[in-house]
This record gives C-alpha cells, sequence and structure tokens, in this order.
C-alpha cells in the first residue's frame, strides 16, 4: 500500500513523456501483473485499481507485503539492478496499469527534472512507509495493526481525499499483512463494527473514528 505522491499534473507529464508508450494494461481480480522470479524489465503505474504484492518463501510460505492503489509505482527495483522480481502483483478488483519499459524510465529520470524529483519523492515515501510497517509489527498489537491497514486503505492521513468505502478485501489477506490468523481479523472486525468505527454489508466503509484505537495506549 503506498503512498500517492503524485499531482495530477505530473501525472500528465510522466504520461505524455513516456516514450515508448504502449496499451494501459487492463488486468481482473487476481489476475498477475508479474510474478516473483519474472525478468525485471519495466515500471508499473497505476492508474486505476487495486494490486496486492505477495512474496513466497523457498518453504512455499506467502506473505502480503504491500497493498498499492491509484497514482502509485510499482516494479521500481529494476531501476537498482533487479534482475528478477522479488515479489508478486496480483490485481486486487480491475485495474488499469501502464507498463513502461526501463528505458523509458531512465530516459525521464535523466531529462526530465520534475519528473526525476517527484518520483525521487514517491521512492521516499515508499521507504518511509516500509520503516512504519516495521515499528508497527514490533511494537503493536493486532488489533492496532488492523486499524492502521484499514486506516491506510481508506487513505486517511494521506495528501488525497480519504476515501472511507475500501475495495473488497478478503480476511485472509488482512490477516497475511498483519501478522496473526484470519479469525483474530474476524474478531476485531466485528468488534470495529460494534463500537461503530466501520461498516460492513457487501462493502467496507471505514470511519476516523477508527484512529481511536491507534491512539488508544
Amino acid at each position: 500500500m503506498g503512498p500517492k505522491q503524485l499531482p495530477a499534473f505530473e501525472v500528465k507529464l510522466f504520461l505524455d513523456n513516456a516514450g515508448d508508450k504502449r496499451p494501459v494494461l487492463r488486468c481482473h481480480k487476481n489476475q498477475p501483473v508479474f510474478s516473483q522470479g519474472n525478468p525485471a524489465d519495466a515500471i508499473f503505474y497505476i492508474q486505476k485499481g487495486r494490486v496486492k504484492l505477495t512474496v513466497i518463501s523457498k518453504q512455499g510460505k506467502e506473505a502480503v507485503v504491500g497493498i498499492l492503489g491509484a497514482g502509485d509505482f510499482l516494479g521500481e527495483g529494476c531501476l537498482a539492478g533487479q534482475p528478477l522480481r522479488m515479489s508478486t502483483a496480483t490485481a486486487l478488483a480491475e485495474c488499469s496499469i501502464l507498463r513502461l519499459e526501463k528505458s523509458g524510465i531512465v530516459n525521464l529520470l535523466h531529462h526530465e527534472p520534475t519528473f526525476a524529483e517527484m518520483f525521487l519523492k514517491h521512492l521516499l515515501a515508499r521507504n518511509i512507509r516500509i520503516e512504519e510497517d516495521l515499528v508497527d509489527q514490533l511494537f503493536n498489537s493486532s488489533e492496532k495493526r488492523l486499524a492502521r491497514v484499514l486506516l491506510l486503505l481508506a487513505n486517511y492521513g494521506k495528501e488525497t481525499k480519504p476515501e472511507p468505502v475500501v475495495a473488497k478485501i478478503s480476511q485472509e489477506t488482512l490477516a497475511a499483512m498483519i501478522g496473526t490468523t484470519r479469525s483474530r481479523v474476524s474478531f476485531f472486525m466485528n468488534r470495529f463494527r460494534e463500537l461503530g468505527f466501520i461498516e460492513y454489508n457487501g462493502e467496507l466503509k471505514v470511519h476516523s473514528s477508527l484512529l481511536t484505537i491507534i491512539l488508544h495506549d
């Protein structure tokens, strides 16, 4: 789940100067954008929808390492010389995703200072988010971790307008993201609903009052 850093003007700059333009990828729910072990030869920009990033260990254990949405990049590792994808990116809903070859991004970074500055901000924001996730895993309870994930999915605290209605995400996925069991997620979700922090009846609505869980010691 990465922060949305590029305002509309910069997104347009990115699209207009992409060089080797390709059709926008239309990914259906559960369709992979790329898979762990694939050649890392391009970067992707999410125009619409959400994408889940997962990693599978040699023992076959899967972990969810992030949920990204519209305005986020993924696959940036190729710029650091990453030869193969370290994770699998899967559409959580209908997605529109632009694929930009590595050479196109490198050209933009070299010749478009404004884009280079915004892309650097994106990478720094992603790094900060990873640090926050680590602290969250080390020091917070599973209840607080779930509350934080739900608020992030709804964009609370971001520059963009909050989206209280969250795209359908399974409790299994939420459990994998916060490092607990599905039964614990179900317990906390029911508790949040009883307290009026969330609503879910076919769709999930997150209220800002859920912050109470995070702020409560």
